[in-house]
């Protein structure tokens, strides 16, 4: 299942200021959502747009925020 993500510069926001202390680097974000370096870095550049389940809840832990305030879930089960 894959969550879309709804804005990516709320994303980069959040990376700046996270809820949770100091700022984000790429590689830093990915050691500690563990999540590859590699999808990190096509999210911020906007090659990419959706991280699976696990990973962007784990990337909004890691961020301080919750899932909804970053990703928006599929409509449906199915995807």
């Amino acid at each position: 299942m894959r969550y879309v993500l709804r804005d990516l510069e709320t994303f980069l926001k959040i990376m700046e200021h996270p809820g949770r202390g100091q700022s984000y680097s790429i590689r830093d974000l990915a050691q500690t959502a563990q999540v590859s370096k590699s999808k990190i870095e096509r999210l911020v550049r906007g090659e990419l747009d959706w991280l699976d389940v696990n990973e962007a809840h784990r990337v909004v832990e890691a961020l301080g925020v919750t899932v909804l305030v970053l990703f928006a879930p599929p409509a449906s089960t199915d995807q």
